[in-house]
């Protein structure tokens, strides 16, 4: 089993693969995405809503196209099952991404924690860890919280 899934992330981000087959050379975007699925999946069974705002998130911040957004999901969520601790992405994206990076991925986290106007203990606890994990600060953590609660907040009014 863990052999085949070895192989199945092997083949997706198989330095040989076409550009729109492939995820990345480094890993990074199968990494960041299993964490997002780590967040929503945390509280339970993620929601229609929150599996629609990843996979919106993914296809936007990663560019890609849906078809490559669905296979990177799925491979993500094979990773992410498989996975004993947040280090294990966190690591992969500490490696690549500069902090710009960092603080646009906590971003997503929190979009997602706030997708479905749900915000739980284990959610916030989650990006506090993986935001501390990659190096992103206590401040910016808690005002990009700010910012897309407002965001959130703003968007429910509208609705």
């Amino acid at each position: 089993m863990l052999e085949k899934l070895r192989q199945f992330i092997s083949d997706v981000v198989a330095p040989d693969a076409t550009a729109d087959q492939k995820f990345d050379d480094t890993g990074f975007r199968l990494a960041a995405t299993a964490l997002l699925i780590h967040v929503i999946s945390i509280d339970g069974a993620p929601s229609k809503i929150e599996q629609d705002k990843l996979h919106s998130l993914i296809e936007t911040r990663f560019e890609l196209n849906p078809g490559t957004a669905d296979r990177l999901i799925e491979a993500a969520t094979l990773v992410e099952g498989e996975a004993v601790d947040l280090y294990h992405f966190t690591s992969v994206i500490m490696r690549v991404v500069d902090e710009p990076g960092r603080i646009r991925l906590v971003e997503m986290m929190w979009e997602l924690v706030f997708a479905d106007g749900k915000v739980s203990e284990f959610e916030e606890n989650v990006v506090w860890r993986a935001a501390d994990l990659l190096g992103v600060s206590a401040r910016d953590r808690v005002e990009l919280k700010r910012r897309v609660a407002g965001d959130a907040a703003e968007t429910d009014a509208i609705a």
